[in-house]
């Protein structure tokens, strides 16, 4: 079976009565070249161990099949298990489980899943979820690799530098635990039903720690946050709504101590910027 021809798709689904749910953000690929193209950016081998969200009818599924040791997909929305039961039969290294991946322990679904397997993971994310998603995935530090396709919006503001206009809190957390790549672009002609935005792909290699000294991690995320509460506002402004404990003379003179202007903005700053602030607060 095609999983990716319109025709087969529609098929499949009238046999079992599913329905589309446009709240669960369900899009499914009907372009066989993007789920081969994410499996084979994924870094796939038979010592591998994949964790997959959302696997739909399973295009990408049986591509992660095919070249991992073992796969195992989470989806949320249980009419899709006779649908699956179908799609997925013969695939002796698949464990499906029909469940909220975010309600589920990642890194204990790792370990008790994966034993002796390199863990990554892999999907084609429900726009509605991508950020959550990805969080858990990242605070998890469970994976070598994360590779998903997301809306392009967010896979830019994901890789987007410092000083760029789609930087922001979420480009610094992605940074912090994982070094992301842009891969591809999927058309929204390759999904039905068709979106109204543009998807990419995206792999981020994930850190092996920090990649700068961070004296606390809660304060730093805690800084990040303030710096861009109000982006037109300046660094001090954001920092000072922020550390409602710190007098604005004193954020300003930690600010200083770090080489740098109160008046800059907090768009400005890389990891490593955020990191010398957040420490300097830490200790302040």
């Amino acid at each position: 079976m095609d999983l990716c021809d319109i025709r087969e798709i529609r098929a499949l689904l009238e046999r079992h009565g599913f329905r589309f749910s446009k709240a669960k953000g369900q899009n499914f690929l009907i372009a066989g070249w993007v789920p081969r193209e994410i499996a084979d950016s994924a870094g796939l081998d038979a010592q591998t161990g994949v964790l997959e969200i959302g696997p739909g009818i399973g295009p990408l599924t049986k591509e992660l099949c095919g070249r991992a040791g073992k796969v195992v997909a989470v989806e949320l929305d249980a009419s899709l298990q006779p649908v699956l039961a179908e799609t997925m039969a013969g695939c002796e290294n698949l464990e499906i489980l029909f469940r909220d991946i975010l309600k589920t322990d990642v890194a204990q679904l790792v370990r008790e899943s994966f034993p002796g397997l390199r863990p990554v993971a892999c999907a084609n994310l429900p726009y509605y979820i991508t950020t959550p998603v990805l969080a858990a995935l990242l605070e998890s530090r469970s994976f070598e690799a994360v590779t998903v396709m997301v809306q392009k919006e967010v896979a830019e503001r994901i890789c987007s530098p410092a000083g760029k206009p789609a930087y922001g809190a979420f480009s610094v957390f992605c940074r912090y635990y994982a070094e992301p790549e842009l891969l591809f672009e999927v058309p929204a002609s390759c999904f039905t039903p068709q979106p109204k935005v543009t998807s990419a792909v995206l792999r981020l290699n994930v850190r092996g720690g920090p990649p700068c000294e961070i004296l606390d991690e809660q304060t730093f995320f805690r800084t990040v946050r303030a710096s861009f509460s109000q982006r037109r506002k300046t660094l001090l402004n954001g920092l000072s709504a922020g550390f409602g404990e710190l007098s604005k003379e004193r954020l300003a003179a930690l600010l200083v101590s770090c080489g740098l202007d109160p008046a800059v903005r907090g768009e400005t700053l890389d990891i490593a910027g955020f990191a010398r602030v957040a420490n300097a607060i830490y200790n302040a």
